[in-house]
């Protein structure tokens, strides 16, 4: 039976990213509970371009996805994805939120891996950083997993970090679905940068972490930590695909 009061975004993005990490995400989230899964947080939005840019084994499976869903008020979207969450927070302001990883803490059979003390950095996003129970739940499970964690400085609703993607335009679409954080709350952002621009400064935001492995929960903060040439995992990579 089908749950109706909860819903999955797979995210167009993340799923282009991960295909086959978003495969097992999706499994999980219909088979543990039985969860409708959509792909896109936006009706009709390039729809045909992201079927296209699917690896061509995926496509098919990604094309009989619903792309999109009108859910009852009261219905409570369950996100990965951090733009996602902010469009249907000021689209969508019936429709309740919830991160994957405090749907993942929910489930008492979840199986975490041991990774047996090791130290990692966590990573907050700017783009959910007033998302405190998301926070948590990252973190929670970050010690199910046995990590020691280490925070930077500029955490929380401190974090000023999303990638590079804050050193390029947005989408065209962004602040004219959620205003309130891509258009009034990201002044001096979203600015044009060269490559060479980009990499520096990622470099520089990545001396500040001691550890030799960082973890966020953020696949844009992974492609920007990952071109500092930093050891990055997508915190889904370490709970449904394990990591040395």
């Amino acid at each position: 039976m089908i749950t109706l009061d909860k819903f999955y975004v797979a995210s167009c993005v993340f799923t282009e990213e991960y295909p086959t990490l978003s495969r097992k995400v999706q499994s999980y989230v219909r088979e543990r509970f039985k969860l409708p899964i959509i792909r896109c947080c936006v009706d009709k939005y390039k729809v045909a371009e992201f079927e296209e840019r699917m690896p061509e084994d995926y496509r098919d499976e990604w094309r009989a996805i619903k792309h999109f869903e009108h859910f009852p008020p009261g219905s409570t979207m369950i996100s990965i994805c951090h733009n996602c969450s902010a469009i249907f927070e000021e689209r969508h302001p019936e429709i309740l939120r919830e991160s994957l990883w405090e749907l993942i803490l929910s489930d008492e059979t979840f199986s975490y891996p041991n990774h047996h003390g090791e130290t990692i950095t966590v990573q907050d996003c700017w783009r959910s950083k007033d998302n405190y129970s998301e926070q948590e739940a990252v973190r929670e499970i970050l010690r199910r997993m046995n990590f020691e964690i280490v925070e930077l400085e500029e955490n929380h609703e401190r974090t000023k970090f999303c990638g590079y993607s804050l050193y390029q335009p947005q989408p065209a679409r962004n602040p004219k679905l959620a205003p309130k954080r891509f258009l009034h709350g990201a002044q001096g952002l979203f600015q044009e940068h060269t490559p060479e621009q980009k990499k520096s400064l990622m470099q520089e935001h990545c001396a500040q972490i001691a550890t030799e492995k960082v973890v966020a929960y953020c696949h844009y903060c992974v492609r920007g930590l990952k071109l500092s040439g930093k050891t990055t995992y997508h915190l889904a990579e370490l709970l449904f695909e394990g990591a040395d």
